[in-house]
């Protein structure tokens, strides 16, 4: 078909147009040299970031006995996965297991529910003394009553040598809440009045609008409340001391570490040739090497699918004060 009048001075048109700003737009040397300075530094700071997690790889899975003299640096030496298979050994290893990862899902799920509601009301002016439970929630980030106040007080609840311990003390985060707060308020008003003259309760509100266009910022303190849950140490240590049923892998393995390195420690004089072994077998270093892997792997495979949200949420959660 023979193009009009009017498509061809359009196509000449769009021809100049890209010629223009082609030249417009011309990469100069200076280009070239910042980009190639760009790409270097950050591919630095990229290699700076993850070598200490390829440092740790590589020396669990050397030669102790290298690894114990510091000749491991950037490449495996004596390729051995005993340390990972030693840890099978540790006893309630798999209860634990068990228990960091229900009190992971249980917990952050919660946070995430909550941290959410709580958000939106404090965003609505005719909440009931908005502005006193809202500053009453933040000044709880900067106040607390300390350790022996708080073992108390969970002891007077009830919630030592308790499965809930884990769970109920970490639902409300202020800071949290704050994040989810400053999203909602990013939300343009005119969709919940629409909602509202459409006769739409807070609930439905919440639960078709508000909770699904705020997915970046909820994946992003999932994100906080996930790791927070995998690694907390400190409440397993205090409240769970007469039931090692309810310990956390990370106080499993802390328990593990701190065994090891006192047999090893008693086995450092006079030994045969069988506690030479042992003490290969238990040496800290390569324990705590070992331990920070196992710690850290979850994480490593679950923040690539939540990325893309973390960085939009965290971004647009931190615009407004």
């Amino acid at each position: 078909m023979a193009k009009t009048a009017q498509e061809k001075i359009d196509a000449k048109k769009e021809k100049e147009y890209y010629k223009k700003h082609k030249k417009m737009y011309r990469t100069t040397p200076g280009d070239v040299v910042f980009n190639v300075l760009n790409y270097t530094f950050f591919g630095l700071f990229t290699l700076t970031c993850i070598f200490p997690f390829y440092y740790l790889f590589i020396n669990t899975v050397s030669n102790n006995d290298l690894v114990k003299k510091g000749l491991v640096n950037f490449y495996p030496k004596g390729f051995n996965i005993d340390n990972y298979i030693a840890l099978r050994q540790v006893s309630d290893l798999g209860s634990a297991f068990i228990v960091t990862i229900t009190r992971t899902i249980i917990g952050t799920i919660l946070m995430v529910l909550a941290s959410a509601f709580v958000g939106y009301l404090v965003t609505k002016q005719e909440m009931w003394h908005r502005s006193f439970w809202y500053r009453f929630l933040v000044i709880t980030m900067y106040f607390n009553a300390g350790m022996i106040p708080i073992y108390l007080n969970m002891a007077l609840l009830g919630l030592t040598q308790n499965y809930l311990v884990y769970i109920i003390p970490g639902i409300v985060q202020p800071y949290n809440i704050i994040l989810v707060k400053t999203y909602i308020e990013s939300i343009p008003s005119e969709l919940e009045e629409s909602a509202f003259i459409d006769g739409a309760s807070y609930m439905a509100v919440f639960r078709k609008l508000i909770w699904p266009l705020s997915k970046p910022i909820l994946a992003t303190i999932a994100i906080f409340g996930a790791v927070g849950h995998w690694n907390s140490f400190q409440d397993s240590l205090l409240y769970m001391q007469g039931n090692s049923s309810l310990f956390t892998l990370q106080h499993r393995l802390y328990v593990y570490l701190n065994t090891s390195s006192n047999l090893a420690a008693l086995m450092s004089q006079g030994r045969t040739a069988a506690q030479q072994a042992m003490e290969q077998a238990l040496n800290a270093k390569v324990i705590k090497y070992t331990i920070s892997m196992v710690s850290v792997i979850p994480i490593f495979c679950v923040y690539p699918f939540m990325q893309k949200y973390f960085e939009k949420g965290i971004m647009l959660g931190a615009v407004k004060g």
